[in-house]
């Protein structure tokens, strides 16, 4: 095993897929924050709200009034120069710290697709993607090699496929593939739809498009890496994304995930596209065509494949971790985030916070519309840390306005996948006894039903 590991390591191939791999992520990147922007997001989402839900941990990362756009500016421009190649190494670490801090600026704009850009960015941080075709080696030559070692490449497809099979196997629970939840509340709301709108509203259908996307997440990564399977998977991936796009509003991701897949072909093809973008803007191609091979120093190697050895390591166990709390996943959604586990529910909820002065006994309710926006509330009255994390800044909001003795309690009901609306927290618990942190949430009610799966 030792041997053999040793021999992959000494393998080499071809710097194009890593090269075009690099030029389409950070085009992506740059037009997503250029969407970001015209649609006016940036003020919807990290100026205008009074309040910001923070990951635990990372309670520091805050938006920073106008100056937010700075941070959107500087994230663009190093995604550009990330496309170019230029200044690869420094516009990548800019890329990775200014859009993993955008990501963590509020938890309510969570989305799996913004964490797998993040580690994403993170893995390119040792990746010699300027290695070939940018234009750090056109202004210094001595530094092109158009060959690099062969893990280079494999690490993004193992991340990708990472990303694929987990999506796939979460969707081995009973609501997804027994019930078609919640694809049977989401699709028939697409009744208006050209073509598909009546299509939608048919049950079978439904069931189709829960088991065929169980059954795409799974295998995808395996056709894509078979060759004789190569160019029918990649069409199943443009199929699969775009017939996504065009049912849900999820942004750049679905064309992030079809150019992400081209890094699984052969060289000859990247070697196509980057003579094509040659002939477009007059780049002599020939000139990176060096044939030199990049080989790394010892030690240096040995410390980057441990750090990516490592990485590997936290993105294959980290899905796992709700197994370390009982009760339904779904429910208490305590490990839920960033496990690859891609629109799976839909949880609809109401949250009615009563403030007590403990001593008088006299209380009053809250109107959430005061402090929190209509998207920020909704997601709130779901998930129990913004709950607990919701009623401790209500807390300190009171005092400050002169309240004594406070004690803070929700009348909280959610419905899950289409079950009818239960209380989800306990009303008799001062959310203000609880602080958020990687212990189980004892304030949360119980599941009264059975999700079976993984």
């Amino acid at each position: 095993m030792k041997k053999a590991f040793s021999a992959y390591l000494n393998r080499y191939s071809e710097a194009a897929p890593l090269a075009v791999f690099r030029i389409f992520f950070g085009i992506m990147m740059f037009l997503s924050i250029i969407r970001f922007w015209w649609h006016g997001w940036i003020e919807k989402l990290y100026i205008s709200p009074q309040f910001f839900f923070s990951y635990y941990g990372f309670e520091w990362v805050k938006p920073i009034g106008d100056f937010t756009y700075v941070i959107f500016i500087i994230c663009g421009l190093s995604a550009l120069f990330v496309a170019l190649g230029f200044k690869y190494r420094l516009a990548i670490i800019t890329f990775f710290l200014s859009f993993t801090y955008i990501e963590l600026m509020d938890k309510t704009t969570y989305l799996n697709h913004y964490y797998f850009i993040s580690i994403l960015s993170f893995l390119l941080i040792f990746l010699p993607a300027n290695a070939y075709y940018s234009i750090d080696v056109w202004r210094k030559p001595k530094k092109s090699f158009q060959k690099i070692p062969s893990w280079c490449i494999d690490s993004i497809k193992l991340l990708i496929a990472i990303v694929y099979f987990y999506a796939g196997i979460a969707k081995i629970n009973s609501d997804w593939l027994l019930e078609a939840m919640p694809l049977k509340i989401w699709l028939p709301s697409k009744y208006d739809l050209p073509l598909l709108g009546d299509l939608l509203q048919q049950e079978w259908v439904h069931y189709f498009f829960s088991w065929s996307g169980m059954l795409y997440d799974i295998a995808i990564p395996f056709l894509l890496l078979y060759k004789p399977t190569r160019i029918f998977a990649f069409v199943l991936v443009v199929i699969f994304h775009l017939v996504t796009r065009i049912l849900f509003p999820i942004g750049m991701f679905p064309y992030i995930m079809i150019v992400s897949a081209l890094i699984f072909f052969d060289a000859g093809i990247h070697h196509r596209i980057l003579r094509f973008l040659s002939g477009i803007f007059r780049i002599t191609k020939a000139r990176f065509d060096n044939g030199l091979v990049k080989h790394y120093k010892p030690v240096k190697r040995k410390l980057v494949i441990s750090v990516l050895g490592f990485f590997f390591l936290i993105q294959i166990l980290f899905p796992w971790r709700y197994l370390l709390y009982p009760g339904e996943l779904f429910w208490t959604e305590e490990g839920f985030r960033f496990s690859w586990r891609v629109m799976l529910m839909e949880k609809a909820g109401y949250a009615q916070f009563k403030i007590v002065d403990e001593e008088s006994g006299k209380w009053f309710y809250v109107n959430n519309s005061e402090f929190l926006t209509p998207f920020q509330e909704k997601q709130m009255a779901i998930q129990p840390d913004f709950i607990l994390e919701y009623a401790h800044f209500l807390a300190e909001h009171f005092k400050e306005k002169g309240h004594e003795n406070i004690q803070v309690f929700v009348e909280n009901h959610v419905a899950l996948n289409g079950r009818k609306s239960t209380l989800y927290i306990d009303p008799e618990v001062n959310l203000l006894d609880h602080r958020d942190s990687f212990k189980l949430k004892t304030f949360l009610l119980p599941f009264h039903d059975t999700i079976k799966g993984l």
